[in-house]
């Protein structure tokens, strides 16, 4: 309920800011929230929870006695028929013969196991713990959604500003070209020369577009995961992220793991089958006991060849009814035992599948943190080549236009540069997106 009014809200506030300033710009935590409640694959999630539910609700029902009421009704005929019923009437006797005649019977009738070895008892545990998955599931993929969302959204920042780069490179090669031309005019540079910077410039024109075709990919990736569909506009918002959040000490590998185990719904889930497979043991076993069922009734009768009237026969008809029944199992052709086995079995499997979910968890959890160091590095080490980078081009921008360096210098620095800062781009929004992703699994909500 709180979801929903939160998400209401959400889309209250999109209308409204989309009302007054036109385009509605997706932060990361709307993204979420609306996912949360529209995506497709959690909407299956959910309904298969409520189908465990109801599967819970009926094993439940089942430890009460049964009650149902029948009749029926039947219309016989008697073609051969030749004796009837005799009556006088006024000194003479008369004899009718009814081939046609209709019986009718009445019943309620009640049962009720009484004990069976405790399996319907075990059954409605074991469906409480399938429910208990189920609700574990829907967090498992959520958590999954969460993760795509945080991704695509890190993605789309990180080609949002390369492509301002890859802008400022065109504006750079642009200039040099018109520079060149101008060398060319006054004879100190050849048009191979100029060429080479004219395919510079196209290079650096086809490398934007790339970008730019790229953005809009991961933009209808994020789309589609928040099942948002049609002609509907989409962007997201861009936050202010500083060369601080790159920097930002970055969670111990061991308190995040330690954290994670105990709250993650993988790791649950995977207990929670362990503890289904010990109740579908004892489910296995009851098959060795006997069975206790108790059986109940009322019932009547009429028929129109009795002469009596039709209440009086529901009368005296009348009978009730009242009984026990053992049921022992001598022989049954090894359906137990078979039974018994494959829950042992499937405690091994339960077992097995705990050490290895705990094993991804670490595997994904160490993969994070390897990143967001390395990444972090990376980003130490491409800031200051950022700056040496742009300051050695700068210098060989000065000596190119006074002649002193030829075009090869001047096209190897500015590839080296524009190398650099997407290096530092990309180490810096990697780094920030495996500081959330650490964070998450900590317990904590992702934020940009």
């Amino acid at each position: 309920m709180k979801n929903m009014k939160r998400t209401m809200m959400t889309m209250f506030i999109l209308l409204l800011t989309t009302l007054m300033y036109g385009q509605k710009k997706w932060t990361l935590q709307e993204c979420i929230d609306y996912a949360m409640q529209n995506n497709i694959t959690l909407q299956q999630a959910r309904l298969k929870k409520q189908s465990a539910t109801e599967d819970k609700k009926q094993s439940q029902a089942a430890l009460f006695p049964s009650l149902s009421a029948s009749t029926n009704q039947s219309v016989g005929y008697r073609p051969w028929q030749s004796s009837g019923i005799a009556t006088v009437s006024n000194g003479m006797v008369g004899t009718s013969v009814k081939k046609t005649y209709y019986n009718g019977t009445y019943g309620i009738n009640a049962s009720w196991t009484v004990w069976n070895g405790n399996q319907n008892r075990n059954q409605v545990k074991l469906n409480e713990v399938s429910e208990e998955q189920a609700e574990l599931s829907i967090a498992e993929t959520a958590n999954s959604i969460q993760e795509k969302i945080a991704q695509l959204y890190v993605q789309i920042l990180y080609m949002d500003e390369a492509i301002k780069v890859n802008k400022e490179s065109v504006e750079t090669s642009k200039k040099n070209e018109e520079r060149g031309k101008e060398i060319v005019e006054v004879g100190k540079m050849s048009k191979a020369d100029l060429a080479q910077l004219t395919a510079q410039r196209a290079s650096d024109e086809y490398t934007l577009v790339e970008s730019e075709s790229k953005l809009a990919n991961y933009k209808l990736q994020l789309k589609q995961l928040l099942e948002i569909t049609g002609d509907e506009p989409f962007d997201i918002a861009i936050p202010a992220t500083t060369d601080e959040q790159a920097l930002a000490e970055i969670p111990s590998l061991g308190s995040v793991y330690e954290t994670a185990l105990s709250f993650r719904p993988e790791i649950q889930n995977s207990e929670l089958s362990l503890k289904s497979s010990d109740l579908q043991m004892k489910i296995a076993k009851a098959g060795h006991l006997p069975t206790l069922s108790m059986t109940g009734g009322l019932g009547t009768s009429t028929a129109s060849t009795n002469t009596n009237e039709w209440g009086s026969q529901m009368k005296t008809n009348f009978d009730a009814s009242l009984g026990a029944s053992i049921s022992i199992p001598i022989f049954d052709n090894r359906k137990t035992k078979t039974a018994i086995n494959k829950a042992k079995i499937q405690r091994e499997q339960a077992l097995l599948d705990i050490l290895d979910k705990q094993k991804q968890l670490y595997s994904t959890i160490e993969g994070f943190w390897l990143d967001a160091n390395t990444n972090q590095e990376k980003f130490k080490a491409a800031m200051v080549a950022v700056a040496s980078e742009q300051e050695s081009y700068n210098l060989l921008s000065e000596q190119f236009n006074v002649g002193l360096k030829n075009i090869v210098e001047l096209l190897t620095g500015k590839d080296k540069l524009l190398a650099a800062q997407q290096s530092r781009l990309q180490s810096k929004y990697m780094t920030i997106l495996d500081q959330q992703l650490l964070r998450f699994y900590k317990g904590e909500d992702m934020s940009l």
